[in-house]
């Protein structure tokens, strides 16, 4: 069983499907969500769950193990080989990012619309 929550994917959005598929096993990484030794979904399995071509979610994969957070062994599937950093910097960023706008005077609904256009 593949929980769809954890692998969201949004088909009109700038990011590439790969990076929204390696972005979503990272970002459970470090919530915890999976742990280190826990088994990832067979690729084919993924692709049919969050309708993207068995390649994509290879690739995404290849590209967690590249960070060294995945690794693959016949006959074991992928696994978790590491927590991924915490999400502190992208919590600093935001802050600095609301300072900013604040700053210049931007509410909130123009804040989230350009983060919106830009995603």
């Amino acid at each position: 069983m593949i929980v769809t929550m954890l692998w969201f994917i949004d088909q009109a959005s700038r990011a590439s499907l790969q990076d929204q598929i390696a972005a979503c096993a990272r970002r459970a990484i470090t919530s915890g969500e999976l742990a280190v030794n826990e088994q990832l979904p067979p690729a084919t399995e993924l692709a049919e769950a969050v309708s993207v071509d068995r390649n994509t979610v290879l690739a995404a994969y290849r590209q967690l193990r590249a960070e060294g957070l995945l690794d693959f062994r016949r006959g074991r599937g992928v696994r978790v080989t590491a927590t991924a950093p915490a999400s502190a910097p992208v919590e600093q960023a935001a802050r600095q990012l609301i300072e900013a706008a604040r700053t210049n005077g931007y509410s909130k609904a123009e804040v989230l619309g350009l983060i919106e256009e830009l995603m």
